[in-house]
């Protein structure tokens, strides 16, 4: 902790809380923690892999507190978590290789067209009432988009939590509830292998990592009373909101 500022640490400690917050109910909480990291001189890869440390802690309390629904069944999210596995390891590995600017705008893109969407076209990205979930093998691209989505998640995270709801509601089919209990789960899991090749790499900070990490769970546990206490209805303003912040965030990048 030598040579960091109260204020600084003022500022890690309110971005975990903000992003831990935001990632339960969206996603785009990098778009908050990412910043912060970078304000202790993290250099921009280190920073990036420091980040998976708050966001693994942050999303196995989401994914408990969320997962809490019979009807997520163990074998939709092995069947959910295969492909993006695969291809987080894949995105890892780049990652530990590669600037990630590249990839801005595939991301921007991507959110500018999901946020017209939401607003004019919801159901492209939210289903109806009567819907049953999706299995990956029998949706169009759901074993690819996961696959893809998985490897964006292991390159960069920033964003990964709004792409999956938004796939799991617009492909799968899964409502907000159900999709955001499987994304938590999801998150975590790519986090896990993400983190995992940066260990091997060594780019982890472990004690702003740490740090980042404990703020994040309180974030994340106010994020799960949240979405329980106020439902889809809440979630979907919030990520409505998520996607258009990271929209402009990623703009002006």
């Amino acid at each position: 902790m030598a040579g960091w500022s109260l204020f600084q640490l003022a500022t890690l400690g309110a971005a975990g809380l903000a992003g831990g917050f935001v990632n339960t109910l969206a996603g785009g909480g990098s778009l908050v923690t990412l910043p912060a990291l970078l304000l202790l001189g993290l250099p921009a890869d280190v920073a990036n892999a420091t980040n998976r440390v708050g966001v693994l802690a942050q999303s196995v309390v989401a994914a408990r507190g969320l997962g809490r629904d019979s009807r997520l069944a163990a074998t939709a999210k092995t069947r959910v978590l295969a492909p993006a596995l695969a291809g987080a390891l894949v995105g890892a590995w780049i990652a530990a290789r590669t600037p990630p600017a590249a990839l801005k705008p595939i991301l921007l893109g991507t959110l500018v067209a999901v946020a017209f969407a939401m607003a004019w076209k919801p159901r492209l990205v939210l289903p109806g009432a009567d819907e049953v979930p999706l299995d990956p093998r029998d949706g169009r691209f759901g074993v690819a988009g996961l696959f893809l989505i998985g490897a964006y998640g292991g390159f960069l995270q920033v964003g990964v939590g709004i792409v999956l709801l938004l796939f799991l509601g617009g492909v799968l089919r899964y409502d907000l509830l159900l999709g955001n209990a499987l994304k938590s789960l999801l998150v975590a899991a790519l986090t896990l292998v993400a983190l995992a090749v940066f260990v091997l790499e060594g780019q982890v900070q472990w004690l702003p990592g740490l740090l980042m990490s404990v703020a994040m769970v309180g974030g994340a546990r106010l994020g799960v009373r949240y979405a329980r206490a106020h439902g889809q209805d809440a979630i979907r303003k919030v990520l409505f909101v998520a996607v258009l912040a990271s929209c402009v965030a990623a703009a002006l990048r």
